[in-house]
């Protein structure tokens, strides 16, 4: 029988002895890796294709990682990890806002960041993104609400009949939702069983998600407003008549 074939991950880092110890932790755990020193140089392999999952340095020579990212997520919903010097909360606030998958501060472990790297994809298992034109051979599965409808196969949700173009985070929160519609979440427990690493993550990083939600059910039906805000609780979906 052939080999399974492993996840590629590429690592954009401008510092060779950083990359090497992360290079050979995740070639320990049965990794394959590719290694860019640069922004751009990064940027052109993604375009090839190929790869599970992406570890970003912030701080790199040519552009700044968040701006990079920036410029992936409107292509990909690959999942990324930042590695950055910076502790400071509104670095990882903006790191978790504009797509990232966790954030790992300098100095790290390098066993950590391959343990991290495993637990995201298997979290985040293909497909990760619901794609406007996203098919699948079985119907969409019911659900307690008529006015949405999961498709568990694509990972991807209706709501009015259309289908949402829903990044891998917001997949997850509107299907919790969904799936318990009497129900209040707190936003620690929509981080427990949405994130990959909750305890490394910010409760605001959910309401920055509730919000693009938000506005992508009201291009669909601008009178609908289904997910309800419980100030000083959480959110959960609004009760149909």
């Amino acid at each position: 029988m052939p080999e399974p074939i492993q996840p590629c991950i590429l690592i954009v880092e401008d510092e060779q002895a950083i990359a090497d110890t992360l290079i050979y932790a995740l070639r320990t755990e049965g990794f394959v890796t590719e290694h860019c020193l640069l922004g751009r140089d990064g940027l052109a392999a993604l375009g090839r294709g190929g790869f599970a999952l992406l570890i970003l340095d912030v701080g790199l020579p040519d552009m700044n990682g968040f701006d990079l990212c920036r410029e992936i997520r409107r292509e990909s919903e690959i999942p990324v990890i930042f590695l950055t010097a910076r502790s400071a909360e509104i670095d990882r606030i903006v790191g978790l806002e504009i797509g990232a998958d966790d954030y790992v501060v300098k100095p790290f472990s390098p066993r950590e960041v391959a343990a991290r790297v495993r637990t995201i994809l298997r979290r985040v298992h293909v497909p990760s993104v619901a794609l406007s034109d996203a098919k699948s051979d079985q119907a969409p599965a019911p659900t307690s609400d008529p006015g949405f409808r999961i498709d568990d196969d694509a990972q991807c949700i209706y709501f009015q009949g259309q289908v949402l173009a829903l990044t891998r985070y917001e997949y997850l929160l509107l299907k919790t939702l969904i799936e318990a519609p009497r129900r209040i979440f707190s936003r620690e427990q929509l981080m427990q069983r949405v994130w990959v690493a909750p305890d490394h993550s910010l409760e605001r990083t959910v309401d920055t998600h509730i919000k693009t939600l938000r506005a992508k059910l009201k291009a669909v039906d601008p009178a609908s407003d289904p997910i309800v805000t419980h100030r000083g609780i959480g959110y959960g979906l609004r009760g149909r008549r």
